[in-house]
């Protein structure tokens, strides 16, 4: 007995069954099975501090679709899921909290708040799982994984350790990124880089000689306390004369030297530029070459230091209004401009970052890069689109050393422990309880933590068990595909693939999809600032269901494209899962007397529509193969929308009707293809939509428990017609031509009218075949096959359709009269409007003194009134034409 389903399809309700059902049967689960291919996905770890927000679903989205297709297609499918400690994001959280109590972490100390961190996490951090869920993500939760668990974090200690022994991990001063406010350092790709309006000062060092000055040009004047240098290009031949030379840096009085360096840029500013070493990478670079000291003037408070003199313990930016005040009042001002650079912000709170000279650890990145350049280069990995494959080699060629240590008290602790009796400095794997070199046991471990992404670079192996050598890594690794957006290829990627390369000996993925940004409507990123613009998942979910989230946001995927979401979108996309849910009702009430099994197709027993409809579903099934395979996700959900919406719900269920009101072998056979039809459409629309296609699935004729492990659709090659399809194709052209006469003369929707078509013999036998199909359709009381043109009515509406005229006779559509003064009314409408505006553009002063906007807009007012202007005066024509 077939179960009907609810007349209103309610989302919640479905969702949170099916999910619970798919959860309690263990589907999304997979062990190691040697005799079955693999394909694994590790999902990008979100922070545990982390909220579901529409990238996350965008993401999360793309790879359930992924993983749902493989596991129908019968792959060993296994998608690891887990979460990021987020070492600065946590720690704020837990400090935030503590400051309610009116606690900071040193009162606490390092040990208790850990202590109150792990209880935040296990009471808070599950929150974006929980929201994953709601999604539809089909994870094997079995093997949720956890950046800080016990497993990841002894990945991360065998890892530092092996690369500190091969000489790969050092410390060592250098210029590193501090942010004032998270008190720690930031690698170089955690600083964001904002296009700022600001200020250029230019200043006048006066030459040592007394004979003149230098002009320099800087955005900081307040680091001008710690210059001790300044350089100019080698070939600028407006300084080369002074090089060697040195200058009296004022307000300090200190002399510094005038140095040429290729680093000078000779169209910025005047060409000169200030050196400090202790607070710009170039600037550190430059002191490098040219042994200048170093005189750190402020520090990781913000605040300018004791080397800063008179203005020691002032904030930076107050210290910067001072010093151009006295620069002004010393006459060594020379003046000032507006410009547009880039300003380093702190990734988490936006804080200007400080660059600063600091003792810390570093990955030597060059080693590591060369064989991730490699593999990139060889093919080895490939980069979808393969535009990305260069902006992930330009940054690996020219890759930093990374800083990896972390002035924070959440995260994996540096595993290197200091003598304080020898001196000795060593890393161990287990806490050691005596120094190897003098046997004592004053020990103490260095305090900081290491870079969050470094536990999450070793994700892909890290999560199956490595150090180990076990039958997961053997059996699925490498993964499938990383599926990521583009502003985390350096964050993330890079280093996966020199951590896979350098200790698993293989790349840790064969495949990068790079999907875009999902923005506001306006094409802007959405903002924490600009709260309007957000748009919250979760309120979507809760109103329209997960599957049009889902499918929203897939249809609007082009790869590396950003999207724009506007929610517009996604109401037509909640009426595409009623239409759905309504055509899945009208096929399930025609099944009353369909055995519960499905039968057989009799293909000698198929109409056109049948066939029709059975070869296009072939067309759909051979594009999602194509489709899919080459990560088209988006491409092919607009493929599955215009045959649902269109071809299956408007086309086939309509001309389905007429035969369903029949008994014996034709109702018998259209119940069998709409079963068939609509059964492997939810089979196809499942990666997309989970939840709907599932409760359709399980209503109809099926085997099996549930839809997402049931067998993946293939083409039935006997059922591709071209000949259906062709024939067919004739058949919806005339009826559209048809339904658009009847709304250019306004005939009624339910009023039937006649149709007279001219044409060959071979056309003639298909509409003569299939008068059931345009009389419905295209509402005909009658209809004429001729191949005479004799047959021509003498006052009729035409078209002509791929060889065919059509001709609707007007006496069978209007009142002659009514219609010709309709027409005559409106055509004085017309021509007063047209006056108007031909008066209007005739005007010399609108045209040259309006908006050219405006005036572009009346001129296509005009021509678009023209061209209605000319069809009216057509039809009246027809009508007034004698018989």
């Amino acid at each position: 007995m077939n179960r009907l389903l609810p007349k209103a399809y309610d989302p919640k309700t479905v969702e949170e069954k099916w999910y619970r059902f798919w959860l309690e049967h263990n589907c999304f689960h997979a062990e190691v099975d040697p005799d079955r291919k693999p394909y694994a996905i590790v999902i990008p770890p979100p922070n545990v501090t982390g909220r579901l927000h529409l990238g996350h679903a965008l993401n999360n989205t793309l790879q359930d679709i992924l993983v749902r297709y493989h596991r129908m297609k019968g792959d060993n499918t296994m998608w690891i899921p887990g979460t990021d400690h987020a070492g600065i994001a946590t720690q704020v959280r837990v400090e935030e909290e503590l400051a309610k109590e009116g606690l900071n972490r040193h009162q606490l100390g390092r040990e208790k708040f850990l202590e109150r961190v792990w209880q935040w996490k296990e009471e808070y951090g599950g929150t974006i799982i929980r929201q994953l869920k709601k999604l539809g993500s089909s994870c094997d939760w079995q093997r949720e994984r956890f950046t800080m668990d016990e497993k990841c974090s002894q990945a991360v200690r065998e890892v530092f350790i092996r690369l500190y022994e091969k000489g790969l991990i050092y410390r060592g001063s250098y210029l590193i990124n501090w942010c004032p406010q998270c008190a720690t350092t930031l690698s170089d790709i955690e600083v964001e880089h904002e296009e700022l309006t600001g200020r250029l000062w230019h200043l006048r060092y006066p030459l040592s000689s007394g004979d003149g000055y230098i002009q320099v040009a800087t955005t900081r004047p307040e680091t001008m306390l710690g210059d001790t240098a300044v350089a100019v290009h080698p070939e600028d031949e407006r300084y080369r004369h002074l090089v060697g030379k040195t200058v009296i840096l004022p307000i300090v009085n200190r002399e510094i030297p005038i140095i040429a360096d290729e680093m000078v840029d000779p169209e910025f500013g005047t060409g000169a530029v200030k050196v400090t070493p202790a607070h710009d990478i170039n600037d550190f670079e430059v002191g490098l070459r040219h042994n200048l000291e170093q005189i750190t003037v402020i520090g990781f408070d913000a605040k300018m230091t004791k080397a800063a003199g008179k203005y020691a313990g002032m904030d930076r930016d107050e210290c910067r209004k001072q010093i151009l005040a006295e620069l002004e009042a010393g006459g060594y001002l020379a003046g000032e401009e507006t410009i547009t650079h880039a300003v380093g912000t702190c990734y988490r709170c936006d804080t200007v970052i400080e660059p600063l000279i600091s003792k810390q650890w570093f990955v030597k990145m060059k080693p590591l890069a060369a064989p991730a350049i490699k593999a990139v280069q060889d093919g080895k990995i490939r980069f979808v689109p393969e535009r990305f494959t260069k902006i992930y080699l330009n940054w690996m060629e020219n890759i930093r050393d990374w800083c990896i240590s972390r002035q924070l008290w959440w995260g994996h602790r540096i595993p290197i422990w200091y003598c304080q009796d020898c001196g000795a400095e060593f890393a161990a794997r287990e806490e050691p309880q005596t120094c190897p070199k003098c046997g004592h046991s004053h020990l103490e471990q260095d305090p900081d933590v290491l870079d969050t992404w470094f536990s999450s670079a070793l994700w892909p192996f890290s999560t199956m068990g490595w150090p180990e050598e076990t039958a997961e890594l053997k059996h699925f690794y490498p993964t499938a595909v990383l599926v990521t957006a583009r502003d985390i290829i350096f964050f993330w990627v890079a280093r996966m693939i020199f951590m896979g390369l350098e200790f698993m000996g293989e790349k840790p993925f064969h495949e990068v999809l790079i999907h875009g940004l999902v923005l506001d409507k306006d094409g802007k990123k959405m903002s924490k600032s600009r709260p309007e613009t957000n748009v919250d998942p979760l309120d979507v979910i809760e109103k329209y269901g997960a599957d049009t989230l889902r499918f929203t946001l897939a249809t609007g995927t082009t790869l590396g494209q950003d999207q724009r979401f506007q929610m517009e979108k996604i109401d037509g996309i909640r009426n595409f899962s009623n239409k759905i849910w309504n055509a899945a009702r009208f096929v399930l009430m025609n099944l009353e007397d369909y055995p519960a099994e499905e039968e057989e197709l009799n293909l000698s027993a198929l109409s056109l529509a049948d066939r029709y409809i059975l070869s296009r579903l072939q067309r759909v099934i051979a594009a999602a193969e194509t489709m899919l395979n080459r990560y088209d996700l988006g491409g092919f959900a607009n493929v599955l929308y215009d045959f649902i919406w269109s071809e299956f719900c408007d086309w086939y269920i309509e001309m389905a009707k007429p035969a369903l009101r029949l008994e014996g072998e034709v109702r018998r056979t259209t119940q069998t293809v709409l079963v068939t039809v609509l059964r492997q459409t939810m089979a196809l629309l499942h990666p997309y939509m989970p939840f709907i296609t599932e409760e359709i699935w399980q209503a109809l004729p099926h085997q099996g428990e549930t839809l997402m492990l049931a067998p993946w659709p293939a083409v039935d090659e006997r059922l591709l017609d071209e000949q259906a399809e062709a024939e067919m194709s004739l058949i919806m052209n005339l009826t559209r031509a048809i339904r658009n006469i009847r709304a250019e003369v306004g005939v009624e929707p339910g009023r039937k009218v006649e149709a007279i078509f001219l044409t060959d013999a071979a056309k003639q036998a298909v509409l003569n075949a299939n008068r059931l199909y345009l009389e419905t359709l295209a509402g005909l009381s009658k209809m004429e096959v001729h191949d005479s043109a004799s047959a021509k009515p003498a006052k009729a509406m035409t078209a002509v359709v791929e060889g065919v005229e059509v001709f609707l006779p007007l006496a069978g559509m209007v009142d002659f009269e009514l219609e010709l003064k309709r027409l005559q009314k409106e055509l004085s409408t017309l021509e007063e409007e047209r006056k108007r505006l031909t008066a209007k553009l005739a005007n010399e002063q609108f045209v040259s003194k309006a908006p050219p906007a405006v005036v572009e807009k009346e001129r296509k007012k005009l021509a678009a009134l023209e061209i209605d202007y000319e069809k009216i005066q057509n039809r009246l024509a027809e009508l007034s034409r004698e018989d």
